[in-house]
């Protein structure tokens, strides 16, 4: 197959829909000789921030000295970009090989019709085996229980913030949604869970309690400090309160050796100082922290002793097949450690959020698809961006199935002009559908775009008397921004395979 031909091939299996359950992926990695048992794995699931808390496990993972993969859903501008690994995205000939093996997989499987996500998933694991890896990072797709990543069995869940999304699968309350989340969740195997709803916390507490094992909460275990916000990132403190029993964290005074620090993690709490993420808004910060607490988890339980020979706390059979490498003495200074989880978080790359595309006047998209994402952009267009920008064009795109007036409520009020588009997707809401929307919120006064690039263009015609101050904002849809990146000259395949 050609690289197109493969695409193609993918997108036809969306035809078999979504489908929750097991059963596929389970007989699909035990064909391919359970590729998934070969390495460590962290398992990110939630509704907001399990791309960026991936994305920072993942650059922290890597700055320590481990070959990381990372599997993430949807892509924006080009399918590579779903599976990667040390921050380089599988070659166009790698998922022709890998689709091509999996095709002749499933038409030798009687009454087999898998979904694309389930082998999408099924190429990723097979992937990362074949390459190597010490570790994968592997983002949910849809809910977590019943989603095809559940066949992993990770070294650490972590679950993001909960809030209502996806409701025709996953349930109507918060409570239903929470339970599909916490589903993710195994026996021994640690959590760590980002601020919830008191609702929420109560479903996650009761996984852990009946999967005996340890829950560490943000806002309780660990937390954060914001110092600075601007448009480049975050820069904050990172406390913990109860970090598992290793020498990662320094006291705020101590002069003490390691075995020392060691023991004083009991209760105690820890400060890594002005630590710097460049992606912005304030609710990343809170990502990046899970993703710390995470990431030092993995290692505390799996990175072997100090050149003793002995076994590495923790470490199941994968060590076996797949172990942490060993690292030098150095690396257990305290300092040295701080030192990988700082550059870790500042070399964090992670596109469509709050990303800045173009200049003069300043283009920014965001993925935001959901009343909670909403309201942190828009949190965050006013702490930071209002500031500066006299102008705010906002430009909405967003899908027929979403909650429209939630994801509209917080922008709108934001902006000097609004444009309602929609992509080229079967089911995007049509302009006139969104625009009815806005008139209920009582923004009557809308632009309508039959095109994303012809919104764009409207958007940069309403800038001309004065870009330096006026800022456009695209948003409502990772389906929309990925449009906007290759109207902007941004290559790739979109391929209508963005879920």
């Amino acid at each position: 197959m050609s690289y197109s031909g493969t695409i193609d091939y993918l997108y036809n299996l969306q035809k078999f829909g979504i489908k929750f359950g097991l059963g596929n992926i389970s007989k699909l990695v035990s064909v391919l000789d359970n590729p998934h048992k070969s390495f460590f794995s962290i398992h990110v699931g939630g509704t907001n921030g399990k791309g960026s808390t991936s994305a920072i496990i993942a650059s922290i993972l890597k700055t320590a000295g481990l070959k990381v993969g990372l599997f993430t859903s949807p892509h924006i501008v080009s399918f590579t970009e779903r599976i990667s690994i040390n921050g380089e995205e599988i070659t166009e000939e790698d998922v022709i090989k890998l689709a091509e093996e999996v095709r002749d997989i499933v038409a030798h499987l009687e009454d087999f019709s898998p979904t694309f996500f389930e082998v999408v998933t099924a190429m990723a694991l097979l992937y990362f085996n074949r390459e190597k890896i010490d570790v994968a990072v592997v983002e949910v797709g849809m809910g977590g229980r019943l989603d095809a990543t559940n066949i992993i069995t990770p070294e650490v869940s972590v679950i993001t913030p909960i809030s209502y999304d996806h409701r025709e699968f996953l349930g109507n309350t918060i409570r239903e949604i929470a339970y599909e989340k916490a589903g993710i969740i195994k026996r021994g195997v640690p959590v760590v869970t980002s601020y919830q709803e008191p609702e929420a916390m109560r479903v996650i507490e009761e996984k852990a309690i009946e999967k005996s094992t340890e829950l560490y909460a943000y806002g309780k275990d660990f937390s954060s400090v914001l110092i600075k916000e601007d448009t480049t990132g975050v820069s904050f403190d990172y406390h913990t309160y109860s970090a598992p029993q290793a020498p990662f964290l320094i006291p705020r005074k101590t002069s003490d050796s390691l075995q020392d620090v060691s023991e004083m993690l009991q209760g105690s709490p820890f400060i890594i100082k002005d630590l710097f993420l460049p992606l912005a808004g304030e609710h990343q910060m809170q990502n990046a922290s899970v993703a710390i607490q995470a990431s030092i988890i993995l290692l505390n339980n799996n990175m072997p002793k100090r050149g003793n020979g002995e076994t590495e706390k923790g470490c199941n059979k994968k060590a076996a097949i797949s172990p942490i490498p060993f690292f030098p003495d150095s690396i257990y200074q305290t300092k040295n450690i701080v030192s990988l989880i700082r550059n870790g978080v500042a070399k964090t790359r992670w596109p469509g959020r709050l990303e800045v595309v173009k200049e003069d006047p300043l283009i920014l998209v965001d993925g935001a698809h959901n009343p909670a994402a909403a309201r942190a952009l828009a949190k965050t267009l006013k702490s930071i961006f209002m500031k500066k920008y006299k102008r705010i064009v906002i430009i909405l795109g967003i899908m027929a199935d979403k909650d429209i007036s939630g994801i509209m409520e917080p922008l709108l009020p934001i902006a000097s002009e609004i444009i309602l588009t929609y992509p080229d997707y079967s089911r995007a809401a049509s302009p006139e559908k969104l625009a009815g929307n806005a008139k209920s919120l009582g923004f009557s006064e809308v632009r309508i775009a039959l095109t994303v690039k012809d919104a764009i263009e409207m958007a940069t015609n309403l800038t001309l008397d004065d870009p330096q101050t006026s800022l456009i904002v695209i948003t409502g849809s990772f389906y929309t921004i990925g449009e906007v990146k290759e109207a902007i000259g941004m290559k790739g395949i979109l391929a209508r395979l963005r879920e």
